[in-house]
């Protein structure tokens, strides 16, 4: 019954239902591996016997463990415990006494750790064949690269053995080999899953990523694995979103005539343009931008600071046993052996002014739609050339983790040539889901398989609408949660969303025209403003108008611009009402403000 099963959640979780024993999902996950017969997929596989008896000790089915009896791999980056980390380098492996943190939360809801996959060492590659273990074959023509780094992780979701992998995406490493093999490659946003017990490649920009072989299965193993982490200190706090229906027309920026770029390969245009006229069909509004910013931003990468984080994870293994690196490896990794301290800072200050370009650009837009691969290499490509092509790959992703952006790589309709098609939907930090539910569009109707199995992709379930009877408010001041008048919110139902901060274009106030301590919020159009600290809560739409009933004047409610450039209804003050107030800019917060004027009482 299994071997024709499509390792899903969703035709897992029936299976189970049904009564499957996942001993047997394990033995079927043997049985695939023994047909690929590719002995570059893992570093690390673990005994079947001891797998068994992993399985064996779930008990029974539980639906309330979303990844109950789910196989997975990890890359062999992540620490596993009891199971040696390599990094695809020997000589610098270590068995760790402790999970990582994404690993412990997926085991804990139920999903099987098989092994650990294969990958460029050190993280350094996108091509999938830096590997002194051997390179992986590609899924689905091995003559073709399996991607990197995280080689291992995507070719053995496209074969169908395992429901979802692990790797890690600090270049394109979560996307490219998804591309190539034919699946869903989830590349967070930094710091929405944790990378405590994971080396590093740029700890700055580095995440884990999701491979599977649908957008639902890859979110919600996404949902799970997430969360705050205290003890990784680019760990960051996100509301979790489930996927809703976008409303519609989305804004999608697509690179321009002049600056999109397919290194000759005409098929690889031809897909592209028709994925993008199947967004358009969905209700997107294409808007073609030129991508000359982010091709600069892209070029930061292995430049300055970011080549010397890869060298700090090494450094005494170049010290004292440099050929135990691979040689390619080795060469780009140690090109930060000629860079100084002020290289590295006139590299964070470029990049600066690279953002500050992009910004104007960026905000006319939802998300931008690119290929996830340029074009396609053989391995015999690598051979003549180690460098070149993995550079061509990264045209696409290298610029994605230095602007902070969240991506999602999904297979589209297979090329002319039958070779798989691919997109990558990006957006600003946090908007995972908009970008995941936009990405199912490309699963519906499409006449493809999952990654190199026999198995259609199927057709996704309608998502729900967006909710609508909530609206997102801003405060600035007394209304702030634990603060004298955070009840007038919470007594009406509201939900605390989440930190933020205003746009540069604002200035803050002491007022002195109100009976009690308040901010006063006010939009400035000079050099004078600056970010201010906010909380956005969630109210009952109904609940609204009881709310702004008890707002005095000066103050109103208005649209405040965030930092990262949208727009949310919250408090703001009338430029009359500042008349004689104090200006209090300089602190930023008004809790800093308040803590300073109550120190000096």
């Amino acid at each position: 019954m299994l071997k024709n099963l499509p390792f899903t959640l969703s035709s897992l979780h029936k299976a189970y239902a049904s009564g499957t024993n996942p001993i047997s999902v394990i033995d079927e996950v043997f049985a695939r591996l023994k047909a690929v017969n590719d002995p570059g997929i893992f570093i690390h596989l673990r005994d079947q016997k001891n797998l068994q008896t992993e399985a064996a000790a779930l008990g029974t089915f539980d639906p309330n463990m979303p990844l109950w009896g789910i196989p997975f791999v990890a890359k062999d980056n992540i620490d596993v415990a009891g199971i040696p980390t390599t990094a695809a380098c020997p000589a610098y492996a270590y068995t760790p006494t402790a999970d990582a943190f994404v690993i412990a939360k997926l085991r804990a809801a139920g999903a099987i750790m098989i092994g650990k996959a294969n990958l460029d060492q050190f993280a350094t590659g996108l091509v999938g064949v830096r590997s002194p273990y051997g390179a992986p074959l590609n899924a689905l023509d091995p003559e073709i690269v399996p991607g990197g780094s995280s080689g291992g992780s995507g070719v053995i979701v496209s074969h169908g053995i395992v429901t979802f992998s692990l790797g890690t995406d600090t270049a394109g490493s979560g996307r490219v080999p998804a591309a190539l093999n034919n699946i869903v490659g989830l590349k967070p946003t930094l710091g929405a899953l944790s990378s405590s017990g994971v080396v590093p490649a740029c700890r700055t920009l580095d995440t884990v990523s999701i491979f599977a072989m649908t957008v639902d299965d890859a979110y919600a193993v996404f949902a799970t694995a997430r969360g705050f982490d205290p003890l990784d200190a680019y760990s960051k706090r996100f509301k979790h979103e489930g996927l809703t229906r976008q409303p519609m027309p989305v804004r999608v920026g697509v690179p321009d005539a002049t600056t999109i770029e397919f290194y000759g390969d005409d098929v690889q245009k031809a897909a592209f343009n028709r994925d993008i006229e199947v967004l358009a069909t969905s209700g997107a509004t294409i808007i073609y931008v030129d991508f000359s910013p982010l091709y600069a931003i892209a070029e930061m990468l292995y430049e300055g600071a970011w080549v010397a984080e890869r060298y700090t994870v090494i450094e005494d293994l170049l010290a004292n046993n440099p050929d135990a690196i691979y040689s390619v490896t080795r060469k780009i990794i140690t090109h930060a052996e000629s860079l100084s301290a002020a290289d590295a800072f006139r590299g964070i200050y470029r990049l600066a002014e690279l953002k500050r370009a992009a910004e104007p650009m960026l905000a006319e837009l939802d998300m931008m739609c690119v290929p996830t691969i340029p074009t396609f290499y053989k391995v015999t490509d690598l051979e003549a050339d180690p460098v070149t092509p993995n550079s061509k790959f990264g045209t696409y992703t290298n610029f994605v983790n230095l602007l902070d952006m969240c991506g999602i790589a999904v297979p589209t309709a297979p090329r002319s040539d039958r070779r798989p098609g691919s997109v990558t939907l990006l957006a600003a930090a946090g908007k995972d889901a908009a970008i995941a539910a936009i990405a199912r569009e490309f699963e519906f109707d499409c006449n493809r398989n999952m990654g190199a199995t026999a198995h259609q992709v199927p057709t996704p379930t309608a998502l729900p609408d967006t909710p609508s009877n909530q609206i997102e408010v801003a405060v600035c001041g007394a209304h702030m949660e634990g603060l004298s008048l955070n009840w007038q919110l919470t007594d009406l139902g509201a939900k605390f969303v989440r930190k933020a901060q205003t746009s540069t274009d604002y200035m803050l106030y002491a007022l002195t025209s109100l009976p009690d301590a308040r901010p006063g919020l006010v939009r400035t159009n000079g050099p004078e403003g600056d970010e201010i600290a906010l909380e956005v809560w969630s109210l009952p739409k109904a609940a609204f108008g009881a709310f702004i009933v008890n707002i005095p004047a000066p103050l109103g409610i208005g649209s405040i611009e965030l930092s990262d450039g949208s727009l949310v209804k919250g408090f703001l003050c009338e430029t009359s009402g500042i008349k004689g107030a104090r200006d209090i800019t300089n602190f930023g917060d008004w809790r800093l403000f308040l803590a300073r004027k109550e120190a000096l009482i």
